[in-house]
């Protein structure tokens, strides 16, 4: 099992019907088969982080991660999603599988995601503040 958590924050000029469709979006995209697990909603932790929302997932394995990544319902609503973020942190991923590897491949696959869709890579460049691990 993998477990991934984002924390995120929208940007001041987004407008509360914009941050609603983002949230359902990310709901949405939580819902896809390769996703074991979700939460999404009002982040729990340090307001003086600057994080107001967060996401967690889980995924049965790396096949399962490559799928979520690639899957039609998540590339759909990036390009809604990802312009309303001021912050992003994608946490550092929790897992039990015992490959020693499996961080650099999780790190391949999104690096073969921004290699083969570059406009994920623009909106990602645009979020103001991003963070991984």
């Amino acid at each position: 099992m993998i477990v991934q958590f984002m924390r995120f924050a929208f940007r001041e000029d987004s407008t509360a019907e914009q941050k609603a469709r983002a949230l359902d979006l990310i709901r949405r995209t939580a819902a896809v088969e390769s996703v074991a697990f979700s939460t999404v909603g009002e982040l729990l932790g340090d307001p003086a982080e600057g994080y107001t929302h967060g996401y967690s997932f889980g995924l049965a394995d790396l096949d399962a991660f490559e799928r979520y990544m690639y899957d039609p319902v998540h590339l759909a609503g990036d390009p809604e999603i990802l312009p309303h973020y001021a912050k992003l942190h994608v946490g550092l991923a929790v897992s039990d599988d015992p490959d020693p590897e499996l961080a650099a491949k999780i790190t391949a696959v999104y690096q073969g995601k921004l290699a083969e869709y570059p406009e994920w890579d623009r909106l990602m460049a645009a979020i103001p503040e991003v963070r991984f691990g």
